[in-house]
């Protein structure tokens, strides 16, 4: 490459779509055959209107300005990613010796572009908050020195600057059905900001400062269990026959791992391979059953400093415990736990006996159901089971007197550790409970509406329009999704002063508060994979990886991908 081309490289622009979809309004890069077959029907107008803008009167396609333009001679590297130009579906591009990038869905947002179409303004890039995984777009044939492209003449802005196409020395291009971007100094440096590098023996390196998406060098079968990010090591675990080993490794070194813990589940019905961590108080535990479901034993193991796995509680059946000054509160969510199941084992006492806490004869921190006059428990899971504040404990309680009829169901207790005191706050039925600030957050089971109160029940107020399938809050705001079909949800801000606004207009499959950002994954036939949100519900990121589970993390975004168990974070 000449010296010269140093000065023009580099340049970007978001592709109007790899395909006739984008041309027609469709961004989407995801979803089922029979789903792109009713969106292609439903925009059939849009696609006769934007292809007759993309094609002005008088001048078909077939007519446009036709270019010669070469593969590129030398490498290539996109954040780090060398890109395979000869066997790449998308590859970049030569004309006029500048560089030139394929607008495709994942490679704009790999480097941090968006791109818009719409029939009044034509296309549009701009600098977006999006990211995305490097995508290959890799095929079985190999590419041809050199092809023809064209020069497109529809409406173009680059971050709201009108470009005339036909009028530019390094033309925006088409060529496969994508549009590319040139790789000018002007673009890329002065309107993008990206930084790049040209090397006669490692070619041209683009590095854009949009968040990255990377993928840990840990072992395959990392993904196939829980993993976790905290203070610079991953944690994660291997099976070699009936033993699991727990091990962490340096973010930096992710290959060079360290044992922490290892059990043996031999005797497990079935075979019990999973462990699940946890961040509490910022201290990172992991817990792990053996045995059976009747007879099996919880147990939870804290990661000491120096990176060794410490039992701290073990108690038979499934378990939930908090911390308290008094030291910990075990909740007991066992199937044969049904009547004074809460406990407070002393400070050091790791086993399953503890000091009995509240009134025998609760059930407590699991949400009941009456069918027929029988107990149905709706979940054990952890999460919402209790809160401690200070001496104080808020807990979700049952009691019942099958004898004289009379039941009394999921009602929120305060239970005072030094006195022991158990008193009813919340008389009513609730789902689910949270302490956020000052104030006790519920939803009622009469008609799942999510209600506030003092902490000691006083001063009730309702506040949301809708049906409430999760909340939580952040930064003095509450958040909350309402189901909209089977499995599927909407996210809205709770304002007991008026309507509540919906946050986002995409299905959800779930909304996660993690490190001071609202994870929200989208539905498999939403354009993007998954969005951030920070405290006020504005947008920080949208991810293009569809995201089947977040894990464990303590300053990043650590989840492994919808479809196989691949795991990525973003730092």
């Amino acid at each position: 490459m000449p010296n010269e081309f140093t000065k023009k490289m580099m340049d970007f622009f978001e592709t109007i779509s790899k395909n006739i979809r984008l041309k027609m309004g469709c961004h989407s890069r995801r979803g089922d055959v029979d789903w792109m077959r009713k969106k292609w029907a439903g925009h059939a107008a849009m696609f006769v209107l934007c292809f007759s803008l993309l094609t002005p009167a008088g001048e078909s396609r077939a007519a446009s300005a036709g270019v010669q333009v070469t593969l590129p001679d030398f490498m290539v590297s996109l954040n780090g990613h060398t890109v395979d130009n000869q066997q790449r579906e998308y590859p970049l591009l030569v004309y006029k010796d500048i560089t030139y990038f394929p607008m495709t869905w994942y490679d704009s947002r790999l480097l941090g572009l968006e791109a818009k179409w719409s029939p009044e303004n034509g296309l549009g890039i701009a600098q977006g908050q999006v990211i995305s995984s490097y995508e290959s777009y890799k095929t079985n044939h190999q590419n041809a020195d050199s092809y023809s492209a064209e020069v497109p003449a529809s409406a173009i802005t680059i971050n709201g600057k009108p470009i005339n196409n036909s009028k530019e020395t390094y033309p925006l291009l088409s060529f496969r059905d994508v549009t590319y971007f040139p790789l000018t100094w002007r673009f890329a440096h002065n309107e993008f900001g990206w930084d790049y590098r040209w090397d006669d023996a490692e070619g041209l390196d683009i590095q854009s400062h949009n968040p990255q998406i990377k993928t840990p060098d840990l072992p395959a079968s990392a993904g196939g269990n829980d993993v976790a990010l905290y203070k610079g090591y991953y944690y994660f675990a291997e099976t070699t026959g009936n033993t699991n080993q727990v091990y962490r490794a340096l973010v930096q070194k992710p290959s060079e791992k360290e044992l922490v813990y290892s059990y043996d589940f031999l005797g497990s019905e079935p075979p019990r391979k999973m462990v699940h961590f946890r961040i509490l108080d910022n201290e990172l535990w992991f817990s792990y059953f053996v045995g059976s479901n009747l007879m099996g034993t919880n147990i939870y193991v804290k990661v000491n400093d120096d990176g060794k796995g410490e039992i701290k509680l073990q108690k038979g059946g499934y378990t939930d415990f908090k911390k308290t000054p008094y030291g910990t509160l075990i909740i007991a969510l066992g199937p044969n736990d049904w009547e004074g199941n809460l406990s407070l084992a002393a400070p050091g006492q790791r086993d399953q006996r503890g000091k009995a806490v509240g009134n025998p004869n609760l059930l407590y921190g699991r949400h009941v159901n009456l069918n027929n006059s029988s107990f149905i428990v709706d979940g054990i899971g952890t999460g919402d089971s209790a809160e401690v504040i200070g001496d104080d404990v808020y807990i979700r309680a049952s009691t019942n007197n099958l004898s004289d009829g009379y039941y009394d169901l999921n009602k929120i207790y305060k239970i005072n550790l030094k006195t022991n005191e158990t008193k009813k706050i919340v008389n009513t039925e609730v789902s689910r409970f949270r302490i956020l600030g000052e104030k006790l957050y519920y939803v009622k089971d009469a008609d799942n509406a999510l209600y506030s109160s003092a902490l000691d029940g006083t001063g009730e107020r309702k506040l949301s329009e809708n049906a409430v399938s999760w909340f939580d809050g952040i930064d003095g705001n509450v958040y909350y999704t309402t189901a909209i079909g089977e499995d599927k949800y909407r996210l809205y801000q709770a304002n007991p002063d008026g309507e509540d606004p919906p946050v986002l207009q995409e299905r959800l499959d779930g909304v996660q508060l993690l490190n001071g950002k609202l994870v929200c994954r989208l539905d498999e036939k939403e354009d993007y994979g998954a969005m951030v949100l920070d405290g006020s519900g504005r947008l920080v990121l949208a991810v293009s990886d569809p995201i089947s589970h977040l894990l464990t993390s303590d300053n990043a975004i650590l989840f492994t991908t919808s479809g196989d168990s691949t795991i990525k974070v973003i730092r």
